[in-house]
C-alpha cells in the first residue's frame, strides 16, 4: 500500500540533517546536507552552465559510493570555498572515506549565481560552510535562507522584473520509504503550478505576468545574459544502487520541467542530486516518480514561501 504525505515543512529521513548560513544584507548564503553513514550519492546535470566540485565522483561508473555531505551555495564559483569548512567539520568528527593515512570527507558541491544582487564582494567562505554544519537539524523549512537567500525567478525579462526565489521543500512517504525534496530556485524561467498557471515569475508592465503579456515570447538572449540555476537534493531512506540513484536524479529533472519554463537554458546550471541512505526497500519506479513530483512541488513551494 502506498501512502502520500506532503508538506512545505518536513521532518527529514532518518539520519539526515540540514543547516544554513545566511547573509541577508549581502543576499547570499549556503546550505549543507549532512548524510547518515553509507549514504549513496548521484547527480544529473542538465543546465548548460554548472558550477560544481566533486561531481565526477558521483557518476555511476566511478567506484566511490559514499557521500558524507552535500553543499549547495550562493556566491557562484567563489562559494565553493564553503566546502572546505564542511570538510573541516566532518574531519573533526572522524567522518570520511577511509584511506591508509587519513579519512577524507566526500562533499560534492554546486552553486547558484547571486552576485548580481546584494553585495558581489561577499560570498560564502569556509567559515560559512562550517557554521551551516553547526546549524544542521533534522527538519527542513523553506524560504529566502541559506543558498536561496539571493535567489530570484523569472529573470528572462531582467532582474528588475524578477521575483524572489529561495528554498522550497516537499515530502512524501511511499510505502515504507521516506522522500524529501529540497529545492534552491534561482531560475531564468517562471514557476508554474500543476494547473498551468504562473505561481511566480517575470512581472509585466501591466498587472499581468510578462509571459501572458508577451504571449510567452522570451526575447532571449538578454544583455547582460541572466545568470541562474536551480539545484535539487532528493533525500531518501530508500535502498538504491548508485545506478538507480542516478536514474532517480534524472527523473528529478522531469519534475523541474513540470514547474519551470523555460528550463535548462544556456544560462542555467541546473543539477539534481539523489542521496539515499539505504535503510528501507521500496519499488524503484514509485520512489523515482515521487522524486519527480516532489521536485516540482518543492520548486513551487519555494516561491510561495518567498512571496
Amino acid at each position: 500500500m502506498t501512502t502520500n504525505e506532503h508538506s512545505m515543512d518536513s521532518v527529514l529521513p532518518e539520519g539526515f540533517r540540514v543547516g544554513h548560513w545566511s547573509d541577508t544584507a549581502a543576499q547570499t548564503g549556503c546550505t549543507v546536507v549532512l548524510c547518515p553513514d553509507r549514504t549513496i550519492g548521484a547527480c544529473d546535470i542538465r543546465g548548460n552552465s554548472p558550477g560544481s566540485r566533486e561531481l565526477p565522483l558521483l557518476d555511476s561508473i566511478r567506484t566511490m559510493a559514499e557521500v558524507h555531505a552535500l553543499l549547495l551555495t550562493g556566491g557562484s564559483a567563489y562559494g565553493l570555498a564553503a566546502a572546505d569548512g564542511v570538510m573541516q567539520y566532518l574531519e573533526e568528527r572522524g567522518v570520511g572515506y577511509v584511506t591508509p593515512w587519513a579519512r577524507v570527507p566526500i562533499v560534492p558541491a554546486a552553486v547558484i549565481y547571486d552576485l548580481n544582487v546584494g553585495s558581489p564582494a561577499v560570498r560564502p567562505t569556509a567559515g560559512s560552510g562550517y557554521a551551516a554544519c553547526e546549524n544542521a537539524v533534522g527538519t527542513l523549512a523553506g524560504g529566502p535562507i541559506g543558498a536561496g537567500t539571493g535567489a530570484r525567478v523569472g529573470k528572462w525579462q531582467g532582474l528588475e522584473r524578477a521575483m524572489p526565489g529561495g528554498i522550497g521543500v516537499a515530502s512524501q512517504r511511499v510505502g515504507g520509504v521516506h522522500i524529501v525534496a529540497l529545492a534552491v530556485v534561482n531560475a531564468v524561467g517562471d514557476v508554474y503550478g500543476a494547473d498551468g498557471t504562473i505561481v511566480a515569475g517575470a512581472r509585466g508592465t501591466s498587472e499581468r505576468w510578462a509571459a501572458t503579456e508577451f504571449s510567452g515570447s522570451l526575447q532571449l538572449p538578454l544583455d547582460p545574459a541572466p545568470v541562474n540555476t536551480t539545484l535539487i537534493a532528493l533525500l531518501t531512506d530508500a535502498k538504491l544502487s548508485k545506478v538507480d540513484a542516478h536514474r532517480m536524479a534524472m527523473r528529478g529533472h522531469d519534475g523541474m520541467a513540470r514547474a519551470v519554463k523555460p528550463v535548462h537554458t544556456s544560462h542555467d546550471g541546473d543539477v539534481v542530486f539523489t542521496l539515499a541512505s539505504g535503510m528501507h526497500d521500496g519499488p524503484f519506479d514509485l520512489v523515482a516518480e515521487a522524486g519527480a513530483e516532489l521536485t516540482a512541488e518543492a520548486i513551487r513551494n519555494a516561491v510561495r514561501v518567498a512571496v
